[in-house]
């Protein structure tokens, strides 16, 4: 008898949890927006994070929400913002296309260092360490953290810095944010120029620890035609909105470390 009590009251607290439980999914059911998956199947899926939201799921709510445009996804393209746009029944915005490059050129050989570093490879943990095992404040590490983090397999280590392989980068921009010298940018993916160098001490005391950094001695700047490239905090940089790509901050630097072309797909930098 007392068996068969148990089995009645257990299955009365079975029907009455279920009940409880039907009440609160229609009490506390929040309605998503159709659009949210239709925007999900388009994005590929990567969660990169290069579109500064979690993943695919948090940057198509955010579309929905009006919170980000349908051409976020950097890793996408044009296609990929072309259905979003239709989705959201926007016009499409061609998303500009990017691509990761390594501001600094000081390969072994060419830049000294002030320790030798044995321990986890990872550039986080040697930049705890005195800044770097590089005597460049501002030099690649060269260990690794931007290669751990890329989920395309599109920048190495090569010779001791960091090296871009422009066939495999979708300029996510995963690499820039785990950076601990925040020495890797985002440029326009077209364009042929770039300055292998992110030192912002004096020419002088540069040349003292890197035979490839930068000197700040505006030749470049006085070359170009265009003001499209400037010595800021004693280091070229150049504005990809001004420069048309004649080469002529490249002829006239004396370090050689404006570099241009495409050497089998791979940028150095």
């Amino acid at each position: 008898m007392g068996i068969l009590y148990a089995v009645i009251c257990f299955i009365g607290l079975g029907i009455i949890f279920g009940v409880l439980l039907a009440v609160a999914s229609k009490v506390f059911f929040v309605k998503t927006d159709p659009r949210v998956e239709q925007i999900q199947e388009c994005l590929p899926g990567a969660n990169c994070g290069g579109c500064g939201f979690s993943g695919c799921s948090d940057l198509a709510n955010k579309i929905v929400e009006g919170k980000a445009k349908p051409n976020a996804c950097p890793v996408g393209g044009e296609k990929c913002a072309e259905k979003i746009a239709e989705i959201m029944g926007l016009e499409a915005e061609s998303p500009v296309r990017m691509r990761a490059q390594v501001m600094c050129s000081g390969v072994n050989g060419k830049s000294s260092k002030k320790y030798l570093y044995e321990g986890e490879a990872d550039c986080n943990a040697t930049v705890r360490m005195g800044y770097g095992d590089r005597v460049c404040p501002n030099g690649c590490v060269g260990l690794g953290s931007c290669v751990k983090h890329c989920k395309f397999d599109a920048i190495h280590v090569i010779d001791g810095v960091a090296t871009v392989d422009y066939a495999k980068c979708t300029g996510c921009g995963v690499c820039v944010q785990y950076c601990p010298k925040k020495i890797i940018k985002l440029v326009p993916f077209e364009a042929p120029h770039w300055v292998g160098c992110s030192s912002l001490d004096k020419g002088a005391v540069t040349k003292t620890y890197c035979d490839v950094g930068c000197i700040g001695c505006k030749l470049c700047e006085k070359a170009c035609e265009f003001d499209a490239i400037t010595v800021t905090d004693n280091v070229a940089k150049i504005d990809y909105d001004k420069c048309t790509d004649c080469g002529k901050c490249v002829d006239k630097c004396p370090k050689k470390i404006i570099k241009t072309g495409i050497r089998g797909g791979i940028i150095n930098g």
